[in-house]
């Protein structure tokens, strides 16, 4: 614990012969400083409180006064609370003035407690009994006016004041809190410019109103006699100074030589101004050596800062501007009044949590043109304020609403140095020296543009990598579609995983299309290749897979549709496609494949596991090769896992390993569809090699009943379309659907009028579908697709779609061999 000299304590003012010497170090002692609010709950609770009391923060915080302080006396209005080992009231503490025992409101109190604190924290050994125990020392003053704070405490460990007696050994007792007015000892004005620091999270106003009363009252004193009163002050330490190492490594060259060691005094200029040089080379070596160990911007920013504090500074405070924080491109212009700085960093070596609530990390915030910061950011070049004045202190602090940052800046050295890149200001770094340590110079300021330059060098990289990572993450997000984890008849999961951390973009991609008939289309391609090309590609043929999908081509047909189109894109554009059609109603899978790996269908009866063994085909863009469909029964509960090769095969092992490994992860039970995923990824992620990028489709074939599937045929026939409302209503009476009845007959009307008026030969079908919504499909053998028209108010025709669109849930129009399928879904009604 570092503590002050003896230039801290003033003289003994005629102490007896038999008194004990004034010891050296009470002049500085840490504090504890606590302020209690009308309530008598605490508001504001120092790290110092902490470490004396053995209490968090949070903890603390709005808890009562009494239950943590022993300043029962302080509080008059509160009778009970935790026992104490109280000392006796002590003498001398001044006119008026009382102990903790008659101490009133309107006046400060001062005593002295011994108290129990939890085990683990930081207090002296545990007494004979086991029991944690510390010597407490505190002052309280009332604080009266407009704001909510009613009573100011600071405590002290008197533990540390105890020495043996230089006569028989034994302690000495007599420390004593009290009070003194600022006239009773010299350095008056330099306490009381001090005084502010230990309130650092107050705001302007409050900080001035309470430090106002306290110089009104008296400042705290330790008593070691009836006349030595000894004025305590905060101790945050004191920073070493640069001469320090300048003669130690003078004394390491000349030892090192063979040289008599320099003599105190003897510092000749050139030696000093030569190791000044080569300190800062040093230390911009290992600068550099230090930052840019990652590309990642928040870790690069953490680098910058540690890497200055303290050998450099005592405090460094990175911003950067809004647009290099979110990722986005270069900033454009010069920063004005009006451009946001985010406080992305914060390194000092003052007192734990001095800074944090009153500069915390993460704010954002514009600064005025009169400030330093504003200057250096608009000017491109280091500002240098050799200390910073009260009133330069001021004009700072009033930027930061209520908070009081004065303590923290006022009486410092200052540097700001700009964070450039390509003649760009990306941020600026604000470094500050304790007053006790030596004011930045010109050399520094060298020094620190120096430092800046190779930060901003460092910091732009990182942001270059995180805007093009940003921009490729959105690129792939934006071409893999959000998939519905409920089809009609099935449930799907997904997953994808990026090949490298590098390239996180690739040309795998999953995909499931909504098909007439309560079918689902799902599809599983990768384009050869990685990176943007890929990506882009993967893109036109995932966007040809959903158009020719929903003409409902089928499977064999729409991969020789796709690989056509690959080959008028250019001849390197190759990928493999795996296509399946699910029908839930006839419980079967049509599948088609194009040089890709097989599925693996689960089955439910069973739980066993088994490769689907389809023609292989080509892969895309190949050309001249046909494709093959197969046809494949499924039953309800069954499991289809489709996935890229990049999930099965690694460098050099045999790709039959992983896809047994496959088959057994699938099979594995598991209580859902993402819990399923997880499982197999699991298993084939954790071998290592891998370097592909991953798509994984999952789903679970639930099927469709026949009871939820209502079949009927109309003759063509106008008087036909009463009969297809009738039946419609008496099957949703059956469901339980009658809410549905009205909407469903209108649509029915609408639909089945047009197909029995466009058929030409064939009777007119219609089915209902019961799922997670109410399908109704009507066909007929004309090919013309209608389409939606606006009727005008003479129009005779033209208004059936237009019902049904603003009715309907969805609805759609597909061809089909025999000619056209048009359809509708209603919403369920909740139950």
């Amino acid at each position: 614990m570092d503590r002050g000299t003896e230039r801290d304590t003033p003289p003994s003012r005629g102490a007896g012969s038999g008194a004990a010497p004034e010891p050296a170090d009470t002049g500085r002692i840490p504090l504890a400083v606590v302020v209690v609010d009308r309530a008598g709950l605490v508001s504001h609770w120092s790290s110092g409180a902490r470490r004396l009391f053995g209490v968090g923060k949070d903890e603390a915080i709005g808890r009562h006064a009494i239950d943590l302080l022993p300043v029962s006396g302080a509080l008059p209005d509160i009778d009970d609370g935790p026992p104490h080992e109280e000392y006796a009231p002590y003498d001398g503490l001044g006119p008026g003035l009382g102990t903790s025992l008659d101490g009133g409101l309107g006046y400060p109190s001062a005593g002295r407690a011994r108290l129990t604190v939890p085990s683990g924290t930081e207090v002296p050994p545990a007494d004979a009994c086991g029991r944690n125990r510390v010597d407490v020392l505190w002052w309280a003053y009332p604080l009266v006016g407009p704001g909510s704070e009613r009573l100011l405490v600071l405590a002290a460990d008197a533990e540390a004041l105890h020495r043996p007696d230089t006569g028989d050994g034994t302690l000495v007792e007599r420390i004593a809190p009290g009070f003194a007015l600022h006239t009773d000892f010299p350095g008056a004005e330099d306490l009381a410019r001090r005084l502010p620091e230990i309130l650092p999270s107050m705001s302007v106003g409050d900080s001035a109103r309470i430090v106002s009363q306290v110089l009104e009252l008296g400042y705290p004193v330790l008593e070691f006699s009836q006349n030595d009163r000894v004025p305590v002050t905060p101790d945050w330490g004191v920073a070493r100074r640069v001469e320090r190492r300048v003669r130690r490594e003078r004394a390491a060259r000349a030892a090192a030589s063979g040289r008599p060691l320099p003599k105190e005094g003897d510092d000749e200029g050139e030696d000093l101004e030569y190791a000044a040089v080569r300190e800062r080379l040093e230390f911009l070596n290992e600068v550099s050596g230090k930052i840019g160990t990652s590309l990642d911007l928040a870790r690069t920013i953490g680098e910058v800062s540690r890497a200055v504090v303290p050998r450099f500074t005592d405090v460094a405070g990175t911003y950067l501007r809004e647009q290099v924080v979110a990722g986005e491109g270069f900033p454009d212009g010069v920063p004005d009044t009006r451009t946001m700085w985010h406080r992305v960093a914060l390194e000092h070596t003052d007192e734990p949590g001095r800074w944090d609530d009153v500069v915390p990390v993460g704010e954002a915030m514009p600064f005025p043109a009169h400030t330093p910061f504003f200057q250096c950011m608009t000017s491109g070049e280091p500002v240098l304020v050799p200390r910073i004045s009260e009133q330069l202190g001021h004009a700072i602090a009033s930027q930061f609403d209520k908070r009081d940052i004065r303590p923290l800046i006022t009486g410092r050295s200052m540097l700001v140095v700009p964070l450039k890149a390509r003649h760009v200001v990306l941020g600026f770094m604000i470094l500050l020296r304790h007053p006790e340590r030596a004011e930045f110079n010109d050399m520094d300021r060298v020094t620190g543009a120096e430092l800046a330059a190779r930060a901003g060098l460092v910091l732009d990289n990182a942001r270059m990598y995180t805007h093009q990572e940003n921009v490729a993450e959105t690129l792939q997000d934006s071409m893999l579609p959000h998939i519905p984890p409920r089809m009609a008849g099935c449930d799907i999961a997904t997953r994808y995983l990026p090949g490298t951390l590098l390239g996180r973009i690739g040309g795998d991609w999953f995909d499931s299309v909504k098909l007439p008939g309560a079918r689902t289309a799902l599809v599983v391609g990768d384009v050869m290749g990685h990176g943007l090309n890929s990506a882009a590609m993967m893109g036109q043929l995932r966007t040809a897979v959903q158009t020719m999908a929903a003409l409902d081509l089928p499977p064999a047909q729409l991969l020789r549709n796709l690989d056509d189109l690959a080959q008028r894109l250019g001849e390197t554009y190759l990928a493999t496609c795996l296509y399946a059609v699910y029908d839930p109603i006839a419980g079967e899978l049509h599948l088609a494949n194009a040089g890709h790996i097989p599925p693996v269908l689960v089955r439910a009866v069973d739980g066993r596991s088994e490769l689907l063994d389809l023609p292989t085909g080509a892969p895309i863009g190949v050309g001249g090769v046909p494709f093959e469909s197969v046809r494949v029964r499924v039953a309800p509960g069954d499991r289809l896992v489709m996935c890229t090769d990049g999930l099965v095969e690694m460098r050099g092992e045999d790709i039959g390993v992983g896809l047994a490994t496959l088959c057994e992860s699938a099979a594995h039970p598991a209580a859902s569809m993402d819990d399923a995923c997880d499982t197999i990824i699991r298993a084939l992620n954790t071998r290592g090699g891998r370097k592909d990028d991953v798509a994984l489709l999952l789903t679970r074939l639930n099927g469709i009943e026949p009871d939820d599937v209502a079949e009927w045929t109309f003759p063509l026939d106008p008087a036909q379309v009463g009969r297809a409302r009738a039946v419609v209503r008496e099957q949703l009476h059956d469901w339980g659907l009658a809410l549905l009845a009205g909407p469903a007959e209108l649509l029915v009307s609408e639909v089945v009028t047009n197909a029995v008026r466009h058929s030409h030969g064939r009777p007119v079908t219609m089915r209902l579908v019961r799922g997670d919504t109410l399908l109704c499909e009507v066909d007929d053998d004309d090919h013309e697709l209608p389409t939606l028209l606006s009727a005008g108010p003479d129009d005779e025709a033209g208004r059936g779609l237009r019902v049904v669109s603003t009715l309907a849930r969805e609805w759609g129009t597909s061809r089909t061999a025999a000619g056209k399928s048009v359809w509708f879904e209603l919403t369920l009604p909740r139950r």
